[in-house]
């Protein structure tokens, strides 16, 4: 696996002139930020040595590189996931790739359910913690020139990040919320008895991604902000049935205020 990293790592750093310092995964219905780029290279992952393919729609599958407000990014405009029948060690693969490339902060972003019952769809979370109800990423051979074989995860979402984010978005008068995000294998959406029990475990909202990218992120010692955007509801008495173009819609509404608070977010990790 580490050669395979090492080859994609060489691949892509033969093609960009700059070294990014933040990557952001672009979720479901997020693509529009790349739109606020300052493109410098686009790579369609099909072109890139052992990268997989994205195969699900609102997932556009090329990195980018360039600048955002100032800062040098590379950004995933799309990702992929467990469900589409990759590896966990595929699922992360990238993680690994954007870390040997230089990057020191993670961003990501989901589109998800929310199941606490003072959500309400449109909503934007920023996730303090998870649970990961997917097989662990880490799970076979310890890549030990990449991290330690056991993972601390008692803070696995940045604080310091967290903070300047909430800071970023009270000076743009941004409502959000805060919570604790699950992540299921999917591909079906849950039912009213499985939203029920993720509640009860004590998440606020659930999707299908971002917990195996994070627990790599950690392997690697790389910080990590994340943030869902509420596209649908698992709250008794609010739950309709939902179909993968009404989330992508749902997020994409929300898109422009989430661009705001990455935008400004990338500049205030460099002050």
């Amino acid at each position: 696996m580490l050669k395979k990293i090492e080859e994609t790592v060489n691949y892509i750093s033969n093609k960009i002139s700059e070294k990014p310092l933040i990557g952001i995964i672009l979720g479901s219905g997020l693509g529009e930020l790349a739109n606020e780029i300052d493109i410098a290279k686009r790579i369609p992952y099909n072109e890139i040595p052992n990268f997989p393919v994205s195969t699900v729609n609102g997932h556009e599958g090329q990195l980018i590189f360039g600048k955002l407000n100032g800062v040098h990014v590379v950004a995933m405009q799309g990702r992929f996931h467990f469900y589409e029948g990759y590896s966990m060690s595929e699922v992360t693969f990238p993680i690994r790739v954007l870390k040997l490339l230089g990057i020191e902060y993670l961003f990501v972003s989901n589109a998800s359910g929310g199941v606490n019952s003072d959500f309400e769809v449109g909503d934007i979370m920023f996730i303090t913690d998870h649970i990961n109800l997917m097989p662990n990423p880490l799970i076979g051979k310890n890549m030990t020139d990449m991290g330690p074989r056991f993972v601390d995860m008692s803070e696995a979402y940045d604080k310091k990040l967290l903070s300047k984010a909430k800071k970023v978005a009270r000076h743009h008068s941004i409502h959000f919320k805060t919570g604790v995000y699950a992540a299921v294998s999917g591909p079906t959406y849950e039912t009213p008895a499985e939203y029920k029990y993720i509640k009860t475990l004590g998440a606020d909202a659930v999707g299908m991604s971002t917990a195996p990218e994070v627990i790599v992120a950690h392997h690697m010692k790389l910080p990590v902000f994340a943030v869902s955007v509420i596209s649908d509801l698992g709250v008794e008495g609010k739950i309709v049935e939902i179909s993968h173009d009404e989330v992508i819609d749902a997020a994409s509404l929300v898109a422009p205020k989430l661009n705001l608070i990455i935008n400004d977010l990338v500049k205030e990790v460099t002050t």
